[in-house]
């Protein structure tokens, strides 16, 4: 990408998402593990969390939303993609997680998304 529109996209609502948002996110309180397995999700829960906050924030529909994801410079850009061939995953992914983020507040009472939220928007 030519260096103007390189900075043109830096300087854009891709460029504030990225930096006032997904770099602050802390994932760790976020990561819930399945209770039969230690694992994590294969996809950054960074990603995740910051694709429902642009979810929310556009009114998009999850097949929209992974649209956006897969073709959209700016949306990828404020997801810390740097390269069109980087970053893919299955919608299947963020339902996975959706799940095991309702099923850990359903245990605990704990709203993790909220939390995520309530965390960047502290440090702001």
């Amino acid at each position: 990408m030519p260096a103007p529109l390189r900075e043109r996209r830096q300087n854009s609502w891709a460029g504030t998402v990225y930096r006032e948002f997904f770099c602050r996110l802390d994932e760790e309180p976020v990561t819930v593990r399945s209770a039969d397995e230690p694992s994590r999700p294969n996809v950054p829960v960074n990603v995740l969390v910051s694709l429902e906050l642009l979810k929310a924030a556009n009114g998009w529909t999850d097949d929209e939303m992974y649209n956006e994801c897969c073709y959209n410079v700016q949306v990828r850009y404020a997801l810390g993609s740097r390269h069109l061939g980087e970053g893919y995953f299955d919608l299947r992914t963020l339902y996975y997680f959706r799940e095991r983020l309702a099923r850990h507040m359903q245990a605990t009472g704990e709203n993790l998304r909220q939390q995520a939220f309530e965390q960047v928007t502290d440090e702001q």
